[in-house]
């Protein structure tokens, strides 16, 4: 080799080590990790676009920095490698679920930013790693559905934060650890090789049995199952109990008995009592057959009622929130509670215009003052949100109370006087269901008035049917829909039936999701007292009922005249767009029969499968009936929720031919 080509080798040997040195910290991260859980090359990561690392399909960033990986139903064959996805110091959510991923999981420890973790339906072996539980701001955990061993860490009491526990469909043995978390809702440990006594705990009591079941050596006043003292098999009670007595003596009689058969001299017997004896043969033996076919049919019964019972659970809690929990809605919550953070800067101001004002905090009907004005215009404040009516802010007051405050827009309210607004006040706040977000307190001062819900931890509708702006969010599940077009409806009707209000502005922005993901009400019997806006988006528009649009341009105030008939046709467009996962503004007005092609395309395009037809089509045929032109050809709230519990009580039945269908061949 010539002292030319040296030096052009040595200038390669620079240039491709200061080429990979540029490749950013987080791609080599990603990179690392594919080189070793994506055997099948399903990932579009590349090398070649790693300056472009934070638009790779399932990678999230804020200011270049990876803050969610959401690689769900890739097929990955492959490895979690260590030191590769642990090196993403600002990852906040992780979720690998449904892959073919192997061997262990490896240590996570330096992910000190991580709230949710999905790591379910793989092939993961090994113990739980111990670095998990070092993750103290992790809210979400989910490792079930894998070949996991060993035991549960006692560390994991120390998750004060967890909201989100599956460990179920495991190998893991040994006990449970005596978990105490307030903030657990979701807990499932089914379907391993747990024992011992259940600790009775307050957080461990409030699940049912169906989060333990499949664990046979469990015991304890939570699976109803008696805990009893193992003895040793050599005990001197079991001794004693095995004592070998000798079989009583003979009496003489007996013996001369025997000695006679055995000489082979007949016994002196009458005829009368050879008679008698064979009729009580017959008694006997009549009565033992008749004894053995009731004890036969009996425990045909019971074992027919044990395996209702039990397909019974299974089915409760494949629903039960508790139980399974709602990987989809936790994925989106925690997504919009990223971007907040992201975005959107604690703020004071907003609220802090409104001290020194006079007036006072007025608590509704049979509210309990927990806090002063003073106190809640101390609390720090983080803004949610803008809507039609006005500015909503979290609040955290210095108890540690969380509240809710909507800040109304004095512009919308600029009509309505202060005795108006005290007398509306004072009725909707009596209003308590449910599905209705509780509203507590109202304020009024000059033109600044102020209204405090209870705070819903979840979200909103809108968050959890349409994602953030960075991902594309699927249409829910139809058992979704029908839970929650029936809580909707529930509230809805309460307004109307018992109270003689409306809504008047009802939309999924104003559906929030309470703890259990149960749906409700928000900004109810607001808009009676608001002048319409000039600026409104047009999915708002595409929620009015035509009657309502037509006085939009003919009578300025056009919300006074909102009626129960126009929340029905609200309703039908936020059904079809629980539906179909789209915008108002972008449903169509079709025939029948289009419409059920249009809304089964919708499903297509990301299920692949249309599925459960005749449940969608009933839903649907309740959204066309209340979103047609007219107000009188309209169905009630109180008919609409009516038209939906016979569609979930239809369901049911079918699930109890099918459950008939199982049992069939236990039938006497």
């Amino acid at each position: 080799m010539n002292i030319q080509q040296f030096l052009l080798l040595l200038l390669f040997s620079v240039f491709f080590h200061s080429t990979v040195s540029l490749i950013p910290s987080d791609a080599s991260a990603l990179l690392a990790f594919k080189y070793k859980a994506d055997l099948d090359n399903k990932l579009a990561f590349s090398a070649n676009t790693s300056f472009r690392f934070c638009k790779w399909k399932g990678i999230q960033c804020s200011e270049k920095k990876v803050i969610r990986i959401v690689i769900e139903s890739f097929s990955l064959r492959g490895t979690f490698p260590a030191n590769t996805l642990s090196m993403l110091d600002q990852l906040r959510v992780l979720s690998l679920q449904n892959n073919s991923l192997t061997g262990p999981i490896p240590d996570l420890s330096a992910l000190f930013n991580l709230k949710v973790l999905f790591l379910d339906h793989n092939s993961f072996t090994g113990s739980i790693p111990a670095s998990i539980f070092t993750l103290h701001r992790l809210k979400t955990l989910d490792l079930s559905y894998n070949k996991l061993t060993g035991s549960i860490p006692v560390a994991i009491k120390g998750l004060n934060r967890l909201y989100y526990l599956r460990l179920d469909s495991n190998r893991i043995n040994g006990s449970i650890p005596a978990l105490n978390q307030s903030t657990l809702h979701v807990f499932n440990i089914s379907h391993n090789a747990l024992s011992g006594p259940i600790p009775v705990t307050k957080t461990l009591s409030r699940f049912k049995t169906a989060s333990f079941s499949e664990n046979k050596g469990l015991c304890g006043e939570i699976v109803h199952k008696e805990c009893r003292p193992i003895q040793p098999f050599f005990s001197p009670s079991t001794a004693a109990s095995t004592k070998i007595t000798p079989p009583p003596s003979k009496t003489p009689a007996e013996l001369g008995q025997n000695e006679e058969l055995r000489k082979g001299s007949p016994l002196n017997r009458k005829e009368n009592k050879s008679h008698k004896r064979s009729l009580l043969i017959i008694g006997v033996s009549t009565a033992c057959l008749v004894l053995l076919c009731s004890v036969i049919l009996l425990a045909l019964a019971s074992k027919k009622r044990r395996t209702s019972k039990k397909l019974g659970e299974t089915k409760k809690s494949a629903f039960d929130p508790s139980v399974s929990g709602n990987a989809e809605a936790v994925l989106r919550i925690e997504e919009d509670n990223n971007e907040l953070e992201e975005k959107v800067k604690r703020v004071q101001q907003g609220m802090q215009q409104v001290m020194g004002k006079s007036g006072s905090l007025v608590f509704c009907a049979g509210e309990v003052q927990v806090y002063t004005l003073e106190q809640l215009m101390r609390a720090s404040a983080e803004l949610l949100g803008r809507g039609t009516m006005g500015t909503t802010y979290k609040a955290v007051l210095d108890n540690r109370l969380i509240v809710c405050v909507k800040r109304l827009d004095g512009g919308r309210l600029a009509g309505t006087s202060q005795e108006e607004f005290e007398q509306h006040m004072e009725s909707v706040g009596g209003l308590r269901h449910p599905n209705l977000v509780p509203f507590r307190a109202y304020f009024q001062a000059r033109q600044e008035r102020l209204l405090v819900y209870d705070y819903q931890p979840n979200g909103s509708l809108f968050s959890l049917i349409h994602g953030s702006k960075s991902s594309r969010a699927k249409p829910l599940h139809w058992t979704s829909c029908l839970k929650i077009a029936e809580d909707v409806a529930q509230g809805l009707s309460y307004i109307h039936q018992a109270w003689r209000l409306v809504h008047g502005n009802l939309k999924s922005s104003n559906v929030l999701l309470g703890s259990d993901f149960e749906a409700c009400i928000t900004d109810y019997c607001l808009s009676v007292l608001a002048v319409p806006s000039d600026d409104e988006n047009p999915d708002s528009v595409a929620y009015q009922a035509p009657e309502i649009r037509k006085l939009n341009h003919n009578n300025h105030n056009y919300h006074r005249q909102a009626s129960a008939k126009a929340d029905v046709y609200s309703f039908g467009v936020l059904l079809l767009e629980l539906l179909t996962g789209k915008h108002p503004s972008e449903h169509p007005y079709l025939m029948p029969d289009d419409m059920i092609h249009w809304v089964k395309s919708t499903r297509e395009d990301h299920d692949g499968s249309v599925g459960e037809d005749s449940k969608l089509e009933m839903l649907l045929e309740v959204a066309m009936a209340c979103r047609v032109s007219s107000p009188e050809q309209r169905p009630t709230m109180w008919q609409v929720l009516k038209m939906i519990q016979e569609i979930k009580e239809a369901v049911v039945m079918e699930d109890s031919n099918e459950m008939d269908l199982l049992t069939g061949p236990l039938k006497s």
